[in-house]
């Protein structure tokens, strides 16, 4: 048995650890550099704060999900601002394009010398700016990850950014800060959480340690998303989620992903789509077609065991079969109103072109068995309704 493991230096969990960004912030420094979203109003009070503090804020918004240029433009502005500390309080779009500015601002140049698929994905040479991630969606898990996700319009693709370096020195994650998150918002995001503490368990890059997460947060998402978007103001169920999605992103950040998130990337860059509703839009889907997969070319495989459990958990019946799973996770997404791809502009016609480029998707490389080009575009396509 050999595996690695790596998360943030310190996370702080709870309802009300927010009140504890000012004290933890100042281990760096008073110059904080603060990303923020597109409600800026929401992140108010807790700017006042840091400023009560002693802290001179700069900010920066992040309006949707972020762009190489954006990134680079954040960078340059925390350089301008002297910044001794970044502070990213957003979702996922937010959190990223935190880890990102935090990059760029020490590591100036071309953009491209570090980033993967476009550029020449080098390591980064200086350290980022000591990072805070305070999320506020319960999703992506990006307070615990070490890469960034970043759009390139020209290219029609969304790349990553990735090193050891960018891993947050703090995740402050205050479950509070989603009570006020929209029920469509609730359901993309938590199925998002869902998703990357499946795919982690059956990746073929698994390991005991992100196993023990997965088992741990998978059944809290499965009764934790459906209260949640029944009543917002749960605060039970909105920690419940809040930790689901901490403990996905530890997983994924070190056993990766899978067919889900291989037609997620491509689709994000080349359709204004959120990434949590593509990941939502397709789970049930990309699933199915895994499990059919295995059956067929690796019944006696260990992954197809793995389905049989993630099958047991989301239903609560110890006999269920592997395609129960992702019968239950068909009937979930319909009960949350989850849209299909077309609504996002997505017809058959754009199969070709989103499969050609999720086959060799990164994401992709930890599927539990490669799937064709025939069940790929089956997925895309089922994924349209």
């Amino acid at each position: 048995m050999r595996f690695e493991f790596a998360t943030a230096t310190r996370i702080v969990f709870g309802p009300g650890v927010i009140a504890e960004l000012p004290r933890i912030a100042l281990a760096w420094g008073r110059r904080a550099f603060v990303v923020t979203g597109k409600d800026r109003i929401r992140r108010a009070g807790i700017i006042a704060d840091l400023e009560g503090a002693g802290f001179h804020c700069t900010l920066f918004g992040v309006d949707g999900e972020p762009t190489v240029d954006v990134a680079v433009a954040g960078g340059a502005a925390a350089r301008a601002a002297n910044s001794n500390v970044l502070i990213a309080i957003g979702g996922g779009s937010v959190v990223d394009a935190g880890k990102a500015i935090a990059a760029f601002a020490t590591n100036g140049g071309d953009p491209l010398e570090h980033l993967e698929v476009i550029g020449r994905g080098r390591p980064l040479r200086v350290a980022p700016l000591p990072f805070i991630a305070v999320p506020t969606t319960a999703g992506t898990g990006s307070e615990v990850t070490r890469n960034a996700v970043l759009g390139s319009p020209e290219h029609r693709v969304k790349v990553s950014l990735r090193s050891p370096m960018m891993l947050p020195a703090v995740a402050l994650v205050d479950p509070g800060l989603t009570l006020s998150l929209p029920r469509d918002l609730t359901a993309s995001t938590g199925l998002d959480a869902l998703t990357q503490l499946i795919e982690p368990f059956v990746s073929c890059k698994a390991n005991p340690l992100t196993d023990a997460l997965c088992r741990e947060g998978m059944p809290l998402a499965a009764r934790s998303l459906p209260a949640v978007c029944r009543n917002g103001r749960d605060t039970e169920a909105r920690a419940g989620m809040s930790y689901a999605s901490l403990l996905g992103g530890m997983a994924l950040a070190n056993s990766g992903l899978g067919v889900v998130h291989g037609f997620a990337a491509p689709i994000g860059g080349m359709f204004d789509a959120p990434h949590g509703a593509v990941c939502a839009a397709i789970l049930p889907h990309g699933m199915r077609a895994n499990i059919t997969a295995l059956r067929e070319r690796d019944p006696e495989g260990g992954a197809l065991a793995r389905y049989t459990e993630v099958a047991g958990i989301l239903t609560g019946q110890a006999g269920a079969a592997a395609e129960d799973g992702a019968a239950w996770l068909s009937n979930l997404v319909r009960e949350l109103g989850i849209p299909g791809l077309a609504a996002y502009g997505m017809s058959a016609e754009d199969c070709s072109a989103v499969v050609a480029k999720a086959a060799n998707a990164s994401s992709m490389k930890a599927n539990p068995i490669v799937l064709t080009e025939g069940e790929l575009a089956q997925v895309f396509c089922e994924s349209l309704k």
